[in-house]
């Protein structure tokens, strides 16, 4: 476990220079394509990046929650069940008590953000309260609590930061390309590729969204097994997330790695591109770790 969040600490920097990297290559490619001298719209693109990032790193946690129209428990009498397996969870597992939210949706779905836990939030939505018992609720919030303890909610929140970062900046130099005037009309060849490059650009940012998330979802799933010591409870939760699963009401596909099943509902297509592991491979690891309990 120890191994697994200095692994999640490394992962932050390196995805923070990926994505450094990146931004840089495509504001390198917009001076091509947009034939401008010196490297005045790389460094640009780098910093305004660099500087979303920093308000992403701090702000990201509520930004999820104001997206998913969480409302805040602030005390245990606003919703004691979910106050107390929260809180009891904290004390097994030493972590600092989170922020709790609920949402308002019939869909059943949870997820954890914040950039420590010192600073963590948790949320689920009235749907996933309304279908678990207490043992399944108490392996759902396990799994949320997982993602704190193994600081994925920093990977998570930057991963989720930088994305939107991505694709604001790959959307607004297509903007200039159709709209702003080019110095490049001339070789149409530069230009096919740039708008290429730009196009794909979001792509490449979800594809790494998409390999960290997989991998965290069954970390966490282990994290709560070995929390809970009934892997089973957790396992039955996520065959009803599976059979009474729906798209969440306030979609967005930036956070959809937060939940803990996908909020889109994709399809067979789509879910070769999911932020998540399929739930049947999720409950077998579940089942065969509860025949080791």
């Amino acid at each position: 476990m120890y191994s697994a969040i200095a692994r999640n600490k490394r992962n932050t920097v390196f995805i923070l220079i990926f994505f450094i990297v990146f931004i840089g290559a495509l504001g390198w490619l917009a001076q091509v394509v947009y034939g401008q001298a010196g490297y005045g719209i790389m460094i640009t693109t780098i910093v305004i990046a660099g500087l979303y990032a920093l308000f992403q790193y701090y702000m990201a946690g509520r930004q999820a929650v104001a997206m998913s129209g969480g409302i805040k428990v602030s005390s245990k009498a606003d919703h004691p069940r979910l106050w107390r397996t929260v809180e009891n969870l904290s004390i097994t597992t030493g972590t600092p008590m989170p922020e709790i939210y609920i949402i308002n949706d019939p869909a059943p779905n949870a997820f954890a953000t914040g950039r420590d836990p010192e600073h963590a939030i948790v949320a689920a939505t009235t749907g996933l309260l309304d279908i678990m018992d207490d043992s399944e609720l108490e392996g759902v919030m396990a799994h949320e609590l997982g993602h704190v303890q193994n600081y994925d909610i920093r990977v998570s929140t930057i991963v989720f930061g930088l994305v939107v970062a991505v694709g604001f900046i790959a959307d607004m130099f297509l903007r200039m390309a159709f709209f702003g005037r080019n110095n490049n009309n001339n070789n149409p060849v530069v230009l096919v590729f740039g708008l290429v490059a730009m196009i794909v650009a979001p792509l490449v940012a979800s594809m790494v969204q998409l390999a960290v998330s997989r991998q965290r979802e069954y970390l966490a799933d282990a994290t709560s097994a070995m929390t809970t010591r009934h892997p089973d409870a957790l396992a039955s939760a996520l065959a009803k997330l599976e059979a009474y699963g729906r798209p969440m009401q306030k979609q967005n596909t930036s956070m959809s790695h937060l939940w803990i099943a996908d909020p889109l509902k994709p399809g067979v297509i789509d879910r070769l591109f999911s932020t998540h592991p399929p739930i049947a491979n999720r409950i077998e690891r579940l089942q065969t770790m509860g025949r080791k309990f």
